[in-house]
């Protein structure tokens, strides 16, 4: 038996591959499904089931494809109604994977088709459960996700309650929890970065877990200080619900390299958002006008998910030479199909064809203080999001999360210079390049963001503004 976690920090993703005597199963895959079926024939195997734990949210399963590919079972949980043929499993129903076998544990409570998959050894022990978004390592599922649910949070969060009670607490405390995520995924409030345990060791650490814990309780933990999700993930439900294109055909259109005048042209003639996927510093030196910013270095496919609305919104991007099919991919695996090309030499090319360029000032923390010193009524813009803020900010700062940008801009003035920054220097230049598009000419990124700011003497206070709760 071969148990692999394939884990994807961008997306704090852990799809998952089984292998016993020449059968594979796969576990939550991503959309590109290449390496799944790369890994299992050097195992020698047939990749005989796709298990998928519930209609995921954050990104776009693999599953279709897959199981195109390879002629795989799509196995979901109980109420589940996926639009493609797929085995609907029963709770309790056995699934033979060579000599190992697969036990079907309806958990419902994330959503009400979650599922989680008990993993028996060949000698019929429990090993391992592939807990979905129903357990995570310190945590558990946020219950406000469900698509078209007529139950409220809080009544999820019950169903929660009791497939953790019932159905995983009872197993043995040397299982192991393999969940579907990590720290950074938006789909728990407080993850580790750990991305599997023990069991026993949830049961001591998981607030959520705690043996005292009543009903009431736990829903009143689970369901406390959830923000509003990003807009993409009822999208994404959708599409792993309802079926998508195939990924070789979103390639294939994504990658069509086009000369600095034929993306102008494409940029007129489609209304396409021009996506900059270069590194901030890089991008703030040069750039396609109202192009946004989203270096492909960072958390790439969530931001993109949250600022960007319209998923069939058509997307021209800039990226590093060699770095274009990554791209693509990324924003294949939340949904984003839209991609119609690439300019052909990266941002060079434009800049040797003589096309119009724009840019944004970059200074450091040092500086920021200095020109603080001389005028203390400068108008910082901290873009990080609410517990950041909380925890520390500056006494000078506005506060305007990235994720809300857009509902803070009638509170940010045109007329005056927007001093704007994050915790490290990634979402500022997001942000900057977000306000630039917007009509704001007097922008000034903060380099390093509130860490470097953090080394200064500018004044500091962790007070919580009411006004900021979300």
């Amino acid at each position: 038996m071969k148990v692999e976690q394939l884990y994807t920090g961008c997306l704090a993703q852990g799809a998952y591959y089984i292998e016993s005597k020449g059968e594979a199963a796969i576990i939550d895959p991503l959309r590109e499904v290449k390496p799944y079926i790369e890994k299992a024939a050097r195992d020698g195997a047939d990749i005989k089931y796709v298990l998928e734990t519930h209609f995921h949210a954050d990104f776009v399963s693999g599953h279709l494809d897959l199981a195109k590919a390879t002629g795989a079972s799509i196995v979901f949980g109980p109420n589940a109604q996926p639009k493609f043929d797929a085995h609907i499993a029963q709770d309790g129903e056995e699934l033979k994977l060579g000599d190992v076998t697969i036990k079907v544990l309806h958990t419902p409570g994330h959503t009400m088709e979650s599922t989680t998959y008990l993993l028996l050894d060949e000698q019929g022990r429990e090993h391992a459960i592939f807990s979905g978004d129903t357990l995570f390592i310190g945590d558990v599922g946020r219950p406000d996700l469900a698509a078209k649910s007529d139950l409220t949070q809080e009544q999820l969060a019950g169903h929660l309650y009791d497939s953790l009670r019932n159905k995983i607490m009872t197993l043995p405390d040397e299982v192991v929890v393999y969940p579907a995520h990590g720290a950074g995924s938006a789909c728990g409030k407080n993850m580790s970065k750990e991305t599997h345990d023990t069991l026993g060791n949830q049961k001591k650490a998981n607030y959520a877990l705690r043996a005292d814990m009543t009903r009431e309780e736990f829903i009143k933990e689970v369901t406390d200080g959830l923000l509003p999700p990003p807009g993409y993930f009822p999208l994404n439900v959708m599409l792993n619900k309802e079926g998508y294109a195939s990924i070789d055909q979103v390639m294939h259109q994504g990658l069509q390299a086009l000369s600095p005048e034929a993306f102008e042209a494409a940029a007129n003639e489609t209304g396409a958002l021009v996506l900059d996927t270069r590194k901030p510093q890089v991008f703030a030196k040069g750039f396609i006008p109202n192009a946004i910013n989203i270096g492909i270095d960072g958390g790439f496919a969530p931001w993109v998910g949250a600022l960007i609305p319209d998923i069939q919104q058509p997307i021209l991007f800039v990226a590093d030479e060699g770095r274009e099919e990554e791209v693509v991919t990324r924003l294949a695996r939340v949904g984003y199909d839209h991609a119609i090309g690439f300019l052909k030499g990266g941002f060079q090319s434009w800049v040797a064809a003589g096309k119009e360029v724009d840019t944004i000032t970059s200074i450091t923390a040092t500086e920021l203080e200095e020109r603080y010193t001389q005028d203390n009524s400068i108008f910082i813009v901290d873009v990080r999001k609410p517990g950041e803020y909380e925890a520390e900010h500056l006494q000078a700062a506005h506060f305007a999360p990235l994720d809300y940008l857009n509902e803070h801009l009638a509170e940010l003035p045109k007329d005056q210079t927007l001093y704007v920054h994050c915790a490290g220097g990634y979402r500022s230049m997001i942000a900057a390049s977000i306000l630039r598009a917007r009509g704001y000419q007097h922008l000034v990124d903060i380099k390093g963001g509130y860490k470097a700011i953090a080394e200064t003497s500018l004044p500091r206070t962790n007070f919580v503004c009411p006004s900021t709760q979300k």
